[in-house]
């Protein structure tokens, strides 16, 4: 499709592994200007978002319906080029793309496009997370963030954040977080002993979006017998030491969760259709191609909480520099 929308995260500035040139960018969300051969389900002139997991649907997994752990995926802006760009070609567009109705904006669809459409899954999926259970969650970056407003969404209670930033904490409060818990200068254990205080014996669910040793032994510590852990950070540093006794005696579930696949993106494209999910309030600013190449430069000494959205990709290519 023409990217329309197209979102900056820290991700992008991986690009320093793949050499020059190369695309980054891999939050989007566009118009399809021209259709390949054997596309059935989209046409021209269709507004679409477009996962970061782009499946090949003949692997084993796609065959059982785990597209996000596909054997042969494809990223945009990592194994491919991106959408800092006017034009992205999406392989196998039918599994690859999800339609936009006239009530998602293109800003809103392009800042679901990793973090928010990563927590949904993580949070919904994944973890299995209902109405008026607890929820806590480590870590509020991009993704944390997104989970406290998919939590506030769906109706769970308490929703707990838990960050080490005052600003991450302030901004979890503002998004949905009912309750908060100050990291800083705290063990794992200590931070647990909170949550399980704030939720009268431990969360319902408990998700690291963190990525630290630390994040994700205390949110296994944090969680309520016969609960559920979602890992969706990466972790850093050290090995988390996972206190596999206290999971099977508890029986702690402890489930991974990576990015989310098209055919997901209906459910939650029906939360911000209903209002009750507004991924537009992560956006921080709306700048053009130039400022946000810059952006990524700064991200190596920054890194923002919010999105920055191009939303201004330059006149547009002839048609006969089209790739």
């Amino acid at each position: 499709p023409s990217t329309s929308q197209l979102a900056l995260v820290g991700h992008d500035s991986d690009i320093v592994e793949h050499g020059l040139p190369f695309t980054p960018g891999h939050e989007l969300s566009g118009v399809v200007v021209e259709v390949g051969k054997g596309v059935e389900n989209f046409s021209v002139g269709d507004r679409v978002a477009v996962p970061f997991i782009l499946s090949c649907g003949d692997c084993r997994e796609c065959a059982r319906d785990k597209s996000t752990v596909c054997e042969d995926q494809e990223q945009p802006g990592f194994t491919m080029p991106g959408s800092f760009a006017q034009f992205v070609a999406i392989p196998r567009a039918d599994r690859n793309l999800a339609r936009l109705s006239e009530g998602v904006s293109f800003v809103a669809a392009a800042a679901l496009g990793c973090r928010v459409t990563t927590a949904y899954r993580a949070v919904v999926l994944q973890g299995r997370l209902r109405a008026r259970e607890s929820v806590a969650i480590f870590g509020c970056g991009g993704v944390g963030l997104s989970m406290v407003m998919v939590a506030k969404a769906l109706g769970a209670s308490p929703i707990i954040a838990v960050d080490v930033s005052q600003e991450a904490r302030t901004k979890a409060h503002q998004l949905g977080a009912t309750a908060i818990v100050d990291a800083s200068g705290l063990s794992g254990t200590q931070v647990a002993e909170k949550v399980t205080a704030i939720t009268g014996g431990g969360a319902d669910l408990c998700v690291d979006a963190a990525g630290f040793a630390e994040t994700c032994e205390a949110a296994v510590y944090a969680t309520r017998r016969a609960g559920r852990m979602v890992q969706v950070g990466l972790p850093l540093g050290h090995t988390p030491a996972i206190p596999m006794a206290r999971v099977a005696g508890r029986e702690i579930e402890i489930i991974g969760s990576h990015g989310c696949a098209a055919a997901d993106f209906p459910g939650i494209l029906g939360l911000v259709e209903r209002g009750v999910l507004r991924p537009e309030r992560l956006v921080e600013s709306e700048v053009d191609l130039a400022t946000g190449a810059a952006t990524i430069q700064s991200m190596d000494t920054s890194s923002p909480l919010g999105i920055v959205m191009i939303t201004d990709l330059g006149p547009p290519c002839p048609p006969k520099s089209r790739v």
